[in-house]
C-alpha cells in the first residue's frame, strides 16, 4: 500500500527558474513559481474550486507523489471498505501459480501471471521495442482478418487464438503464440498525410514514429492457423489507465446519451452505437447483464440492459463486468464460480492433442488431470475435452471443475478496481496552466475530451456472486475526467483495429512518469509525449479532430507550451 501525506506539498515549493535575456545571460526570478498548496480547494483564474478535485470530493487523492495511482478514494474509507481494498490490491498485484492458494489456477495458456505486469504503477502500459509477457509489458495483440486491403484497420479477430491472444503456457502445453517470433518494428513518419508540416510555423520540429508488428506462421501453436483461413493482419493496443475506474463507472448512460445527442448534431458518431435517425442509442450500443443487483437494493435481472461505456472499442457496460472484471479472469486464466471454464480456443486445444511431444510428457505422469486411461488416444482426447471451450464450460467424463478463485477474493478485487482514486489537479494558480486551459477550450479540444459530469445517484449494478455486498459508491460528485465516453475516429497510420476508439481520460496522466516511469500515450504507446498525441491526431484530413488539431498546429510556441501544462496538471 502507498503511505500517503502531504507530502505532495514538497511538489509545491517556490522554484525560481531562470530564462534567456536574448544575449545567453539569465534573467532573475522571471517566473518564480508560487506553491499551490494556499490556492488547493479555492477559484483561481479561470478554474473553479471543483477543479482541483478532478474525482469529486468522494473520488479524489491529496497525494501527488510517486505511488499516488495506488491510492484509494475516501469512499472507500467513509464506507468501511478500507480491509477489502488492500485485499483487492494483493489479488492485482500478487503472481497467479498453479499451486499455491490463494493465488492458485494459472493458466493452461494466459497472456500475463500477474495484472500488475500489465498496468506497471497502476497505469497506462509503456512502449515496447519487443513483445514479452513480463513486468512493464502492457502490449496486447489484436490479430484479425483484415478487410478491404492488407492495411485496414477493419476486421473480425481470427478464431485460432483467443480474442486477447496468449503468449504463455503452462507444462507441458506450448502457448498459442511464441513470442520470440513477435517483432515489433517503430517505424518514423516521413510526412503527414493531411499535408501538415512536421515543423511548425516558428520553427519548432516534431516527430512521430508508429509501430509496424510481423509474426509468421511457424509462431501459431494452432491447428489451423490463422494464415490457413485468410489473410492476416496484427496491431498492438497497450492496457488502459485504471485509476477512476469507478467515478466513470458512475456517470448515468441517461447523461451519455445527452452527449451523444449534442455532438450528432454536427458530428458523424458510430452507427454501431448511435442511431441518427432514431436520435437514440443503436441496438447494438446495449450489452446485457447477468442477473444481479443494483446498489439501491433492487434487483437486476438476467437480461437487464446497460450501454457500453468501457474499453477502447466500448463493449462492456458496467464496470463490475467490464475490463478488470474479464481480465482478471482471462489474463491469467484463473477461474471463478460465474465463469468456471478455461479461455481457450478449439484451434488450440486440437493443436495441443496432436503434439507427440504434449501427449508423451503426460503420459510420463499419471498424476495428470489429462491422463485418463493412459493410453495415447486416451490421453488426446482427454486434452481435447479440457482445452476446447465447447466442452470446457460443462462437467462431463474428464472433469468437474473447481472455482479458483474464490467469490470474497473476487469481490475484494471489485471493492480496489473500483476503489482507485484519482490524484488532485497541480498548479492550477500558474499563470501558464490558466492560459492552456483558454487555448485548450478555445481551439476546440474540450469538444471531445470534455471536461465534467455529474455522477448522479450512482446507482451501480453488481453480479449475483456478491449481491449483497456493497462497493465504492460516488454520488452527486462534479468529476473532471476530460472524455466524453463517446468513440472517434483518427485514422492514424497503422491505427487501432476497428478504426473507433473512446476518447481517453486526460485526468491525472501528467503524473505517469513518476508512477510509472514513461508518460506515452495514445492507444499503442506511439506518442512520446503531449505534443506527439495531439499532432495524430491530424495525421489525415478524415480525422475527426483534424480541425482541432490544425488550429493547435498554428498556435504560437508559448501557447502549445501552454496546452502542455494544463493537460499535464489535470
Amino acid at each position: 500500500m502507498n503511505i500517503k501525506g502531504f507530502s505532495a506539498l514538497l511538489l509545491g515549493l517556490t522554484v525560481a527558474v531562470g530564462c534567456t535575456d536574448g544575449n545567453g545571460g539569465i534573467k532573475e526570478n522571471v517566473n518564480t513559481r508560487e506553491p499551490d498548496a494556499k490556492y488547493v480547494g479555492q477559484a483561481v483564474g479561470n478554474f473553479s474550486a471543483s477543479e482541483w478535485y478532478p474525482g469529486g470530493q468522494l473520488g479524489t487523492t491529496d497525494n501527488v507523489t510517486a505511488g499516488c495511482y495506488e491510492d484509494e478514494t475516501p469512499s472507500v474509507t467513509n464506507q468501511g471498505l478500507l480491509t477489502a481494498f488492500n485485499l483487492g490490491e494483493a489479488a492485482f498485484e500478487r503472481k497467479y501459480t498453479t499451486a499455491t492458494a490463494p493465488f492458485k489456477g494459472l493458466g493452461p495458456a494466459y497472456l500475463r501471471s500477474s495484472c500488475l505486469d500489465c498496468h506497471p504503477g497502476y497505469g497506462h502500459g509503456k512502449r515496447q521495442s519487443e513483445y514479452r509477457a513480463e513486468f512493464g509489458n502492457g502490449y496486447l495483440l489484436v490479430i484479425y482478418h483484415p478487410v478491404d486491403g492488407q492495411n485496414s484497420d477493419d476486421g473480425p479477430y481470427v478464431s485460432e487464438v483467443t480474442g486477447m491472444p496468449q503468449t504463455k503456457a503452462t507444462y507441458p502445453f506450448l502457448p498459442p503464440i511464441d513470442e520470440e517470433q513477435i517483432v515489433i518494428q517503430w517505424l518514423p513518419v516521413t510526412s503527414m498525410e493531411s499535408g501538415l508540416p512536421m515543423t511548425f510555423p516558428d520553427g519548432e520540429e516534431y516527430s512521430l514514429i508508429y509501430p509496424e508488428v510481423t509474426i509468421p506462421a511457424s509462431a501459431f501453436h494452432t491447428s489451423p492457423t490463422p494464415y490457413e483461413t485468410g489473410a492476416v493482419a496484427f496491431r498492438l493496443e497497450s492496457t488502459i489507465g485504471i485509476i477512476g475506474s469507478g467515478l466513470l463507472d458512475a456517470i448515468s448512460q441517461d447523461s451519455i446519451r445527452e452527449q451523444y445527442r449534442s455532438e450528432a448534431a454536427h458530428a458523424e458518431l458510430n452507427p454501431a452505437f448511435w442511431d441518427k435517425e432514431a436520435n437514440d442509442f443503436a441496438p447494438t450500443a446495449w450489452y446485457t447483464l447477468a442477473a444481479g443487483r443494483f446498489a439501491d437494493g433492487t434487483d437486476a435481472p438476467a437480461g437487464t440492459k446497460m450501454v457500453k461505456k468501457f474499453t477502447y472499442a466500448m463493449t462492456r457496460a458496467s464496470l463490475q463486468d467490464g475490463a478488470g472484471a474479464n481480465a482478471i479472469w482471462n489474463i491469467t486464466n484463473v477461474s471463478r464460480s460465474d465463469r468456471p471454464y478455461l479461455y481457450t480456443t478449439k484451434a488450440w486445444a486440437k493443436a495441443m492433442s496432436e503434439n507427440a511431444q504434449v501427449i508423451a510428457a503426460i503420459k510420463a505422469d499419471p498424476t495428470s488431470p489429462y491422463y485418463a486411461d493412459g493410453t495415447d488416444e486416451g490421453i488426446r482426447e482427454a486434452v481435447l475435452n479440457l482445452l476446447d471451450p465447447s466442452t470446457n464450460q460443462f462437467d462431463n467424463q474428464w472433469h468437474n471443475f473447481e472455482p479458483e478463485m474464490g467469490d470474497q477474493q473476487y469481490y475484494n478485487f471489485m471493492v480496489w478496481h473500483r476503489g482507485l482514486s484519482i490524484p488532485r489537479a497541480r498548479n492550477l494558480n500558474r499563470e501558464e496552466v490558466q492560459k492552456g486551459k483558454e487555448v485548450f477550450n478555445r481551439i476546440g479540444c474540450a469538444t471531445c475530451h470534455r471536461p465534467s459530469w455529474n455522477t448522479g445517484n450512482d446507482n451501480y449494478w453488481k453480479p449475483a456472486v456478491y449481491a449483497d455486498k456493497e462497493l465504492p459508491r460516488y454520488q452527486e460528485q462534479t468529476i473532471w475526467p476530460y472524455t466524453d465516453m463517446i468513440q472517434h475516429r483518427l485514422f492514424m497510420k497503422n491505427g487501432i483495429h476497428g478504426s473507433w476508439c473512446r476518447t481517453t481520460p486526460l485526468w491525472g496522466r501528467g503524473l505517469s512518469r513518476i508512477n510509472t516511469g514513461a508518460e506515452d500515450r495514445l492507444h499503442d504507446n506511439r506518442a512520446r509525449d503531449v505534443i506527439e498525441a495531439i499532432m495524430w491526431h491530424g495525421y489525415s484530413k478524415e480525422s475527426d479532430a483534424y480541425w482541432c488539431t490544425e488550429k493547435f498546429y498554428n498556435l504560437s510556441k508559448e501557447e502549445r507550451d501552454a496546452v502542455v501544462e494544463f493537460v499535464n496538471s489535470i
